[in-house]
């Protein structure tokens, strides 16, 4: 694009415009152009209020009959506009910034309105919905009201206050844009080269602008959308595929050519079966570590599917292979819980593990410190303590990284550098959906263990209100009764005076001595120092605690399979991940496991996540439920969500074909030609340095 002009050389921009503009982001004609229609007036779109349903969310087209301000006195006001579309009418409420709404909307003023709807006492109604203005004389051809109704498509732009106050609404917005195509046409220079056009039946850039601002035709703007949609996931996958190319060419690793005695007794040794699922994992694990590049794979599984027994056999492989493995957790309490399993499996076949935590005596560090260094010690566990300088590998030649998205990118790149190049398994008992795994850790290869052990029983999940959780102390008391353990787990430690919240603390000192007076309660959050924490567990592992209460300090990878009860206190303040992974401490033996979800509310999201948690056990479906509730990017660590949040109209989780697509073609050209040289790639790497490779520095780590 002509990179050129300031605004003020744009028609109808002055210097007041501008500077309103460039709070908004928008600071030049190429900022302009890619400021895009947040919504569009479309026969297609426009509901008529007479077929209007009770929740859904919908665009209404229509003339303001009666305007009016109700009530007085601070917080009982609100503003009421009824709109009349021909086919019905709908009751519009504002009860904040009243007198601005009672300014700006009047009787006889043409109006989109965009909101959920709603019925009373069989009245259609919305309140606070999104409006613009319908602007121009109406009844003369001029205005977007006679626009819309002669079939034309009529974008609307987000104008903040600021902007309106200005003159600056959609209606002018459009204008300013209108007269920006005919000085400055954009999409003068190409980002794509013509076979990747042709080959995938893209339009031009320029064209796609022109429909995307100015659509001829419902058809073409779908067609504009979906060219610039497959340019933003198209040059996202392009970093993953030029960093993929580097990493073939430049990196090797130890080959793991042999599965020995260690491999073959611990597999014989196995209590159970492995399912057909692990099975499949641990043979994709096995195919990257027996080649000379380092593995670089994600292994994915919902809460108590396994994953631990694919990295046992990953650091099982790497010992009949004479090289050390390195497993980091991020908390003390997993790390003690995983050293002990690993402990467990592996010492039996003359497997050193040793634990390198942040609070250990200095004679047992020094220990650990020196079997690591002459390779006495063959599998250490631990936490960010191990990338300490200090700590040094005799043959370090597989990396293991629980909860990878909870350690920042430079943690994690510290522990893969202590060895010159190492096979590395991240883990997560979070799920992604598969389109946003992609569009974030793209040039990772992915494993899912996508079933249960034989023998788990589904976690029931049931909503409670608060007055009514006296239904959940009788089933703990139950429960323990049976001889079962159970947790339950509030939002807070300790109680505050802003909200009004139990905290864990009270709730441990109420209950102690009220319902469940006479059986034996532990208490566990995250103020604890950590070896008053690896006691509590301890005990309850041991049986020696009935019912643990607790914070989220218990939310991941704690592994008691005798707790078949889960209460969580204030459930909608928690997030679903959270509670996904609350919910996945039980059900983890073979006895019958409940969930009890206590809240005060079932009102906006928070009602929608507890109700996608009383809907399914599904990780994978909690997680895509997750990222529609909350959006892509907010679903991610904070390194990987910088690998959506920049997306302007694609969305990774719902644009799946033109996210597979480009990412063929992304990586097909970079295997093609990995540095960009050749000249028919010249505008995609000038594209790519000046739109991408900065914002994508950060995400140089997976």
């Amino acid at each position: 694009m002509a990179g050129i002009s300031p605004l003020t050389a744009l028609k109808g921009v002055g210097p007041k415009r501008a500077a309103i503009l460039a709070n908004e982001g928008i600071s030049s004609p190429d900022e302009l152009f890619d400021y895009l229609p947040r919504r569009y007036l479309d026969r297609r779109t426009i509901r008529p209020i007479r077929d209007l349903r009770a929740g859904e969310n919908t665009t209404i087209v229509g003339t303001v009959q009666q305007a009016r301000i109700e009530g007085s006195g601070p917080g009982r006001m609100r503003f009421k506009a009824v709109l009349d579309d021909g086919t019905g009418q709908i009751e519009l409420t504002w009860f904040k910034g009243v007198r601005y709404f009672a300014s700006s909307v009047m009787p006889g003023d043409a109006l989109a309105v965009h909101g959920k709807v709603g019925f009373f006492s069989r009245q259609a109604q919305m309140q606070h919905p999104d409006f613009e203005h319908l602007s121009g004389d109406a009844g003369k051809g001029s205005s977007d009201y006679d626009l819309f109704h002669t079939g034309r498509i009529i974008p609307l732009y987000t104008t903040s206050a600021a902007m309106k106050q200005g003159g600056l609404g959609s209606r002018q917005l459009r204008t300013i844009i209108a007269g920006a195509f005919r000085q400055v046409p954009p999409g003068s220079e190409e980002n794509l080269p013509e076979n990747i056009l042709r080959e995938h039946g893209l339009m031009t850039l320029a064209t796609a602008y022109r429909e995307v601002h100015f659509p001829s035709s419902p058809e073409r703007l779908d067609a504009a959308r979906n060219r610039m949609k497959w340019t933003e996931l198209f040059y996202t996958q392009l970093y993953f595929a030029l960093r993929h190319a580097r990493l073939e060419r430049n990196r090797s690793a130890p080959k793991l050519t042999h599965s020995g005695s260690i491999t073959g007794r611990f597999y014989e040794g196995l209590p159970f079966d492995l399912t057909d699922a692990q099975k499949r994992v641990i043979r994709e694990i096995y195919r990257d570590l027996r080649q000379d590049k380092p593995m670089n794979r994600l292994l994915q599984g919902d809460v108590g599917s396994g994953k631990t027994m694919a990295a046992l056999f990953s650091m099982a492989l790497a010992a009949d292979n004479g090289l050390q493995s390195a497993f980091m957790a991020p908390t003390e309490i997993l790390a003690v819980q995983h050293y002990l399993c690993l402990k467990r499996s592996l010492q039996p076949f003359g497997i050193n593990v040793a634990l390198l935590a942040g609070r250990q005596p200095k004679r047992e560090r020094s220990r650990v410190l020196a079997g690591l260094a002459d390779g006495s010690v063959t599998v250490a566990v631990g936490t960010h303590a191990m990338i300490e300088h200090a700590v040094t590998f005799s043959r370090l030649g597989l990396v293991i990284i629980d909860e990878q998205h909870r350690f920042g990118v430079m943690q994690r790149k510290a522990l893969q550098e202590k060895s010159g190049s190492p096979h590395v398994l991240l883990m997560t008992a979070t799920p992604i959906p598969r389109t946003l795994t992609i569009a974030a850790f793209g040039d990772l290869d992915v494993s899912i263990i996508d079933a249960m052990p034989k023998g788990r029983v589904p976690v029931q999940t049931h909503l409670v209100e608060e007055p009514l959780k006296n239904r959940a102390y009788e089933a703990i008391r139950y429960e323990v009764q049976s001889g079962r353990q159970a947790y339950i787990v509030y939002p807070l430690v300790e109680g505050s005076e802003k909200i009004d919240l139990r905290s864990a603390v009270e709730g441990y000192e109420e209950l102690s001595s009220g319902v469940f007076g006479g059986l034996r309660l532990g208490l566990i959050h995250g103020q604890l120092a950590p070896d008053e924490k690896d006691a509590v567990m301890e005990r309850f592992r041991a049986g020696n605690i009935d019912i643990l209460i607790g914070t989220t300090v218990i939310e991941v990878g704690v592994d008691v399979p005798n707790a078949t009860v889960m209460m969580i206190e204030h459930a909608e303040r928690f997030g679903l991940a959270q509670l996904h992974q609350l919910r996945g401490r039980v059900g983890r033996g073979s006895h019958r496991s409940s969930c009890f979800l206590v809240h005060t509310t079932l009102a906006g999201e928070a009602g929608e996540r507890l109700r996608a948690m009383a809907s399914t056990t599904d990780g994978f479906r909690i997680s895509e439920i997750d990222a529609e509730i909350r959006g892509a990017g907010n679903i991610l660590g904070r390194e990987q969500a910088g690998m959506v949040s920049g997306l302007k109209l694609a969305d990774p989780v719902l644009d799946i074909r033109l996210m597979e697509s480009a990412r063929r073609a992304a990586f097909a050209l970079a295997g093609d030609d990995p540095e960009l040289r050749k000249p028919e790639h010249t505008m995609v790497r000038s594209w790519y340095m000046q739109h991408y490779h900065e914002r994508f520095t950060l995400a140089d780590i997976g």
